[in-house]
């Protein structure tokens, strides 16, 4: 998958912004602040109709302005061109696909593969299971339309069975309704269960591989499948659960509970990893994420790097070059502050490549290298 062309309207701080791209490598430079990442961002948003960054639709929306716009022109593996358009006006939003619009926008999820690496990924290590769960879903809901329907599904029946485990004295009038529920949680939860688990296996040999290559180590890596489901049946944890669902009034277990444990030589890679083995895994397991999408898909995803190569080593830096060096991950766009760092970068990579260089102001230069 190729992005040829992105305009934008009032997305964050830029106002008007029209950028055509080359089909290898794309560098947004500048200080901190000027809106490379959220020129990134942009990009990442008409991949999955939402911000990487920022959870509040409202704030991407220029300051003082009532709407944003983003328009992608894309040519797929086929040398087919595709035009993707997404609007917010209020809270009102609007994805189209080819001038034809989605009556739901996961309908869209998957149709531009995309692969986001950035300073945030450390809460995948440092912050709670729901970050983690999230990074597998979105892996899964690229790869697989039923497992977003089942998540999609499953999610909205976990609400119902709160909220009547919520209504208290009723509870005890809806047992049936609440064996209704439990047997359509069991039914998506159970294929989400399955999805995870073999997503994970044939995930974990991958990121080793990377994580050696790039920290010229012997140390073993591991991702660990945390589920209740790994010891019970979740009919009978539902059922083993209920009189503490009931006066805890949400539902204690289940595949909304899963975690992913990384390991560093058999210890929690939070605990004793370092920052340096921390940053390792994570660009390992995004690059393993990326293999599995273009095996599986058939398609190139795009790859983002959100200002990597920032508090690496020049013999980490050195590895990351020579695995892209490979050119096996299409067009790449890439953030930083440092003109001068990534000239040098560039100068090992055996891709032609676009800089564009922003100041307070915006955009004030483009150069392309061969």
């Amino acid at each position: 998958m190729i992005l040829k062309l992105i305009s934008l309207v009032n997305f964050k701080n830029h106002e008007t912004l029209k950028l055509d791209f080359s089909n290898h490598v794309n560098c947004f430079l500048g200080d901190n602040g000027v809106g490379k990442t959220n020129l990134l961002d942009s990009i990442y948003y008409l991949s999955f109709c939402k911000s990487y960054y920022n959870s509040f639709e409202s704030e991407n929306i220029k300051y003082g302005e009532k709407f944003f716009m983003i328009k992608g022109n894309f040519m797929d593996n086929r040398g087919i061109e595709v035009e993707v358009n997404i609007s917010l006006k209020g809270k009102q939003k609007q994805i189209k696909f080819n001038d034809k619009k989605y009556d739901k926008l996961s309908e869209h999820i998957g149709k531009i593969p995309l692969v986001i690496i950035t300073p945030l990924d450390s809460n995948l290590i440092l912050g709670g299971g729901d970050e983690r769960r999230r990074f597998i879903n979105k892996l899964l809901s690229q790869l697989d339309k039923e497992y977003l329907f089942h998540l999609m599904s499953y999610n909205k029946i976990l609400k119902h069975r709160n909220t009547l485990l919520k209504s208290g004295q009723s509870v005890s009038l809806n047992q049936d309704l609440l064996s209704t529920y439990d047997q359509k949680l069991c039914d998506f939860g159970n294929k989400i269960y399955l999805k995870r688990k073999e997503c994970v296996s044939r995930i974990i040999d991958s990121v080793q591989n990377y994580y050696n290559f790039i920290s010229d180590k012997k140390e073993h890596v591991n991702l660990l499948y945390k589920s209740d489901l790994n010891e019970t049946k979740f009919e009978d944890l539902l059922l083993k659960n209920r009189v503490k669902d009931q006066a805890l009034m949400f539902t204690s277990g289940g595949v909304h509970r899963d975690d992913f444990i990384f390991t560093l030589n058999s210890h929690s890679l939070k605990k004793s990893g370092s920052q340096g083995q921390q940053k390792t895994f994570l660009i390992a397991l995004k690059f393993a994420y990326f293999d599995l999408l273009k095996s599986s898909l058939g398609i190139t995803p795009l790859l983002l790097l959100d200002d990597i190569f920032d508090k690496l080593d020049h013999n980490r830096v050195e590895k990351i070059i020579r695995i892209l060096n490979k050119n096996e991950f299409g067009q790449i766009f890439i953030t930083d502050t440092s003109f001068q760092r990534i000239d040098s970068i560039i100068d090992k990579v055996n891709s032609s490549c676009k800089y564009f260089m922003f100041n307070i102001d915006g955009l004030y230069e483009e150069k392309f290298k061969k």
